[in-house]
């Protein structure tokens, strides 16, 4: 049973979260062979102020780190 833990920020609709959670199961039942019954997909929302990088706080608003500079990228 794979189980799958998500860390996402606060502000994602419910049809996000679903439309994310219905592509992750079919990439596992896809690549590790498995029911789509038996995957379970846990998601975290944090609140804005709660992201840290080397022990600073980020404030983002829904957005990213760009992986190549560690910029905040917003959406």
């Amino acid at each position: 049973m794979p189980i799958l833990e998500m860390h996402l920020m606060e502000g994602r609709t419910e049809e996000q979260k679903q439309h994310a959670a219905t592509a992750i199961t079919e990439a596992l039942v896809g690549s590790l062979g498995v029911k789509p019954q038996s995957v379970r997909i846990l998601i975290t929302e944090h609140k804005n102020d709660q992201f840290y990088v080397a022990g600073e706080r980020i404030p983002v608003s829904r957005g990213a780190l760009d992986e190549v500079g560690d910029k905040v990228v917003g959406e």
